[in-house]
């Protein structure tokens, strides 16, 4: 990480302030957000933390969108990094004040951001960016890559490991959001149920990428047993890495 110095909303300095509110680092075509971590001092990208503002009553709220009103306090997304914060006395250290952590603070942000996830499947299937139902998956997969596969968390063996296997063949390994029941799938994609679905390439995408790399701070994205679709996560975050 790089150590640059913050104004007093946790931004990073040296860096030229947009109309947006980002920052540029003078470097042609690049924009960033940064933000300090209020745990560990260090300056991450904005994508991989959560902000908080005090409340009334000086209670800590999570601010999963960045939108509330206040002074924000950064927290890397997961639940570790919130829980120390809320005990280490990071927020009240942050916002000069005594601030009140709620003890299920890290569960909110839980509660938050599967609402935003679920909410960013809701509109790529609107935006026709979401293919739902296990023969029009396979049929997908087979012809265009997908961005992410859905997969709820009751779904058998068999059918989602011939899903993988084929997007698999054409397409190496894609990234699996697996953490939801059918019926929460369902509900998001204006059915009674969906076991199998897949997020098309495109703009909604690389916003849903986001929510559920934090929401995997908080939760695993792939039941612990699959141990087939774990190791190929593995794989894929190894891929990234180079």
């Amino acid at each position: 990480m790089t150590d640059l110095p913050l104004s007093d909303d946790g931004s990073a300095g040296q860096a030229e302030t947009l109309e947006d509110g980002s920052l540029e680092d003078g470097s042609k075509g690049a924009k960033f957000r940064q933000r300090r971590d209020a745990v560990t001092g260090k300056v991450m990208d904005e994508a991989g933390l959560i902000r908080f503002v005090i409340g009334p009553g000086n209670i800590v709220v999570p601010d999963i969108a960045a939108k509330l009103p206040g002074r924000g306090i950064w927290v890397a997304a997961d639940r570790v990094s919130v829980e120390t914060a809320a005990k280490k006395g990071a927020f009240s250290r942050s916002a000069k004040t005594g601030a009140i952590a709620p003890a299920d603070l890290a569960d909110q942000c839980d509660a938050l951001l599967a609402r935003s996830v679920l909410g960013l499947l809701g509109m790529a299937n609107r935006a026709g960016q979401i293919e739902s139902g296990f023969d029009k998956v396979r049929a997908y997969i087979q012809v265009d890559p997908p961005a992410w596969r859905i997969c709820a968390n009751t779904a058998a063996r068999d059918g989602r490991n011939k899903i993988r296997v084929a997007s698999k063949a054409a397409w190496e390994v894609s990234p699996l959001l697996a953490c939801f029941g059918p019926e929460s799938l369902g509900k998001a994609l204006g059915r009674e149920a969906v076991t199998h679905a897949v997020l098309k390439p495109g703009r909604l995408a690389k916003k849903f990428t986001t929510e559920a790399r934090r929401l995997g701070g908080f939760r695993p994205l792939i039941p612990d047993d699959w141990e087939t679709e774990l190791e190929d996560a593995k794989s894929l975050m190894t891929l990234a890495r180079n």
